[in-house]
C-alpha cells in the first residue's frame, strides 16, 4: 500500500531529476553558444572536484594542473557534444579521464589500467563479483575522513572507482559511463577496492587510538 511518505519521497526524487534535467539543458545551451560567463561559472563550481580527480589518477599535481587546463579547453571546443541529458560532471570527468589516458599513451604507450601493472604492460583481467554490501557502503561513509589518505594503497583503476563512488557520490552506472568499463567491471573494482581499504583503515584506527 502506498503511503504518504512514499508519495512524498517520490515527489522529491522526481523534482530532483527535473531540476537536474533543466540544469543540464541550460548548460548545453550555454556551451553551444560558447558562453564565456557560463564556462567561468562551471570552472568555479567544479574546479576543486576535477583537480582532485586528476590528482588521484596521475599522482602528480603539476601534471594534473596541465590536464585541468586542457580539460576545460576541450569542454569549450566540444561543448556541442553535451546534450544535457546526463549529469554535466559525468561528462566532464569522462573528458578528463580520456585526456589522462591519451597523455599516458603518448608518454609510455600504455593505457591507464596498464599503469597499475607495468610489469605486464597490459590491462588487468577483471571478473564480475558480488556487489558491495550495505555494510561496505556504511563502513566507507563512516570512515570518510580517513579514506583520502588510504586511497594511495589501491591500484589506479580501483582508486578511481572508489573515489567517484564515495567522494563524488556517483552511481555505478555513471562511473561505468565515465570509465567506459562494463558495469560488472566497475562493481568488481569497487568491491576489490573496499576489501583492500578495510584492513588499511582498521589499522589506521588502531594507530589513532593508541596515539
Amino acid at each position: 500500500m502506498t503511503t504518504y511518505i512514499d508519495l512524498t519521497m517520490s515527489t522529491v526524487a522526481l523534482s530532483a531529476v527535473n531540476l537536474m534535467e533543466r540544469e543540464g539543458a541550460e548548460i548545453a545551451r550555454g556551451l553551444r553558444r560558447r558562453d564565456s560567463d557560463l564556462l567561468d561559472h562551471l570552472i568555479e563550481v567544479y574546479q576543486h572536484r576535477l583537480l582532485r580527480y586528476l590528482i588521484y589518477l596521475t599522482g602528480n599535481r603539476e601534471r594534473s594542473e596541465d590536464l585541468f587546463q586542457e580539460t576545460w579547453m576541450r569542454v569549450l571546443e566540444r561543448g556541442t557534444q553535451y546534450n544535457g541529458k546526463a549529469r554535466f560532471d559525468t561528462w566532464l570527468f569522462a573528458i578528463a579521464r580520456h585526456l589522462v589516458i591519451d597523455a599516458s599513451r603518448k608518454k609510455t604507450a600504455s593505457s591507464l589500467e596498464a599503469l597499475t601493472h607495468p610489469q605486464d604492460g597490459g590491462v588487468p583481467m577483471e571478473f564480475a563479483c558480488a556487489q558491495p554490501t550495505p555494510y561496505d557502503f556504511t563502513f566507507m561513509r563512516e570512515e570518510a575522513d580517513r579514506v583520502s589518505a588510504a586511497l594511495v594503497h589501491l591500484e589506479v583503476a580501483q582508486r578511481e572507482v572508489v573515489m567517484l563512488r564515495f567522494q563524488e557520490d556517483m552511481s555505478l552506472d555513471e562511473i561505468a559511463e565515465i570509465t567506459g568499463a562494463p558495469l560488472s567491471t566497475v562493481k568488481s573494482r569497487l568491491y576489490r577496492g573496499l576489501e583492500t581499504l578495510k584492513p588499511v583503515l582498521a589499522q589506521k584506527n588502531l594507530q589513532g587510538a593508541s596515539a
